[in-house]
């Protein structure tokens, strides 16, 4: 009774964590951003003040012009229903968010690209990781093998691990590496009162959650290899 209630949580935990993992590596909101200039004025009737919008993941790096209305910073501007019909998207693998290349000194951007590159490489581990997992997992239930129970959860563990890396490795890339204020003070050259304001979206925020979920997961499948283990003797 016990192992069959570790088997259910166990496999609960690891579907939110494979879930939360795959729709922050797929989506493009880790990172979002609203530049505002008012010396580049709206529209009268627009209703508020002109603004770029951008958004960033793994894949896309996004960006729309609208009007900020409410909060320069609210995530809601970047609300499918709130975007512009029309946006600009470029491949995000290597881009250093959001400068362009033409805009900065080459040797930060050098930096920033190999910073990112690992940070790459560690979220496409974290990936293939939760996949062979689940994996395992599946494999072990019909012959309740506890050598597959115990692959399954060390391999969740290592997604969490993982993960755990590629959300500090973000948040030291965009505090660090992205070079924001000097980007800032250029575009203060020609408009005194431009703004940037930068803040974290959903999708970074659900890796934490998987990663959680990942590690319990991970935890209750070796506790259940190991019971299975010492059943059979």
């Amino acid at each position: 009774m016990k192992l069959s209630v570790g088997i259910f949580f166990g496999g609960f935990f690891a579907a939110l964590g494979v879930l939360l993992f795959l729709v922050a590596f797929g989506t493009d909101y880790w990172l979002l951003a609203t530049e505002i200039g008012t010396c580049s004025k709206a529209p009268e009737d627009a209703g508020g003040e002109k603004a770029t919008f951008h958004h960033e993941g793994f894949f896309w790096r996004c960006w729309f012009s609208g009007n900020v209305r409410e909060g320069n910073a609210s995530m809601w501007n970047f609300w499918y229903t709130n975007q512009s019909p029309s946006k600009n998207c470029t491949h995000a693998y290597l881009s250093p968010f959001p400068l362009l290349r033409d805009e900065h000194n080459s040797t930060s951007y050098d930096s920033a690209i190999i910073y990112r590159g690992f940070w790459t490489v560690l979220m496409l581990l974290g990936v293939l990781s939760i996949v062979m997992a689940s994996f395992f997992i599946i494999c072990a239930a019909p012959f309740a093998s506890h050598i597959l129970y115990k692959a399954g959860g060390g391999f969740f563990i290592i997604a969490g691990v993982l993960f755990s890396l590629v959300v500090v490795m973000y948040v030291i890339w965009v505090q660090a590496m992205a070079d924001l204020e000097n980007y800032t003070n250029m575009k203060k050259m020609d408009c005194p009162d431009f703004a940037v304001y930068v803040h974290y979206g959903w999708s970074f925020m659900l890796a934490p959650i998987g990663v959680f979920f990942a590690l319990l997961a991970g935890m209750l499948f070796l506790l259940v290899g190991r019971a299975i283990y010492l059943h059979s003797d």
